[in-house]
C-alpha cells in the first residue's frame, strides 16, 4: 500500500473536518461527519481516477485515459448532497451556505487527492474565512427571514399581533391567515415570515409574542 496515498486520504479527512465542525457548531444538518466523508470520497475518486487504471492502461499500448473525468462527475454528483440541506418554504431558504461548504469541500478533497497539499489547506481556510470573517463584518448587510407560526381563538388577537410590525423596524415578507380546529375548538392559525431591518433585533418581535397571552407560538424557522 502506497502510504502517499493514505497521507492524500488523510489531509482531505482532516480539511474537511475542521469545515464540517464550523457547521456543526452553527447547528446544521451537515456537520463534521457529512463534511469528512465528502472531503475524503472526492480524493478517494480523484486517486482513483489517476493511479486506478494504470494496469489496464499497461496492457493496452496507445490507451489513453482522462484523469479530470472524473474529477467532473464529482462536482456535478455532489450537488444532489447539497441540494438536500436546502430547505424551501413560503419563500423561506434555509441551508444555501451548508450546500456551497459542502461543495467547496469535494473542491478540497479532489485537490488533495491530487497531492496538491499546500493548495488543499489554503482553501481549507479561506472556506472558514468565508464561513466565519466574513459573517462578522458584513453578517448585518443580509438580514435573514424568519417565519413564525402562531394561533388564536379570535381574529382580534391575530390582527393586533400584526399590528405590532408596522414599524419601519420590520419588513413582511408574506402573511397567511387560516381558519383551524384544534382538539375541537375552533381556531386562527397565522404562518408570518418576516425580515428585520437595519439595526433591529430579529427576536425582538417574538418576544412581544410571548408575551401576549392570547397568543400561542407553534413553531419558528
Amino acid at each position: 500500500m502506497d502510504l502517499t496515498l493514505v497521507l492524500r486520504l488523510c489531509v482531505a479527512g482532516l480539511c474537511g473536518t475542521v469545515i464540517g465542525l464550523d457547521r456543526e457548531y452553527r447547528v446544521k444538518e451537515a456537520g463534521f461527519r457529512t463534511h469528512f466523508l465528502v472531503a475524503l470520497g472526492s480524493a478517494l475518486m480523484m486517486i482513483v481516477s489517476q493511479y486506478g487504471f494504470e494496469v489496464f492502461l499497461a496492457s493496452h499500448d496507445g490507451l489513453r485515459l482522462d484523469p479530470s473525468r472524473i474529477a467532473a462527475q464529482v462536482v456535478s454528483g455532489i450537488g444532489f448532497i447539497g441540494g438536500g440541506t436546502i430547505i424551501i418554504h413560503r419563500q423561506l431558504v434555509r441551508g444555501l451556505t451548508t450546500a456551497a461548504s459542502l461543495w467547496a469541500t469535494a473542491g478540497i478533497g479532489l485537490t488533495a487527492g491530487c497531492g496538491m497539499y499546500g493548495l488543499a489547506v489554503t482553501a481549507t481556510a479561506l472556506t472558514l474565512f468565508g464561513l466565519e470573517v466574513l459573517t462578522l463584518f458584513f453578517g448585518g448587510l443580509g438580514r435573514r427571514r424568519t417565519m413564525v407560526v402562531f394561533s388564536a381563538a379570535a381574529r382580534e388577537a391575530i390582527d393586533a399581533s400584526f399590528g405590532r410590525l408596522r414599524t419601519s423596524d420590520y419588513a413582511v415578507v408574506s402573511y397567511e391567515v387560516e381558519a383551524v380546529t384544534t382538539g375541537g375548538e375552533p381556531r386562527y392559525r397565522a404562518t408570518l415570515v418576516i425580515r428585520a431591518k437595519g439595526n433591529a433585533d430579529e427576536e425582538r418581535y417574538i418576544a412581544l409574542l410571548r408575551e401576549d397571552p392570547a397568543v400561542t407560538i407553534e413553531r419558528i424557522v
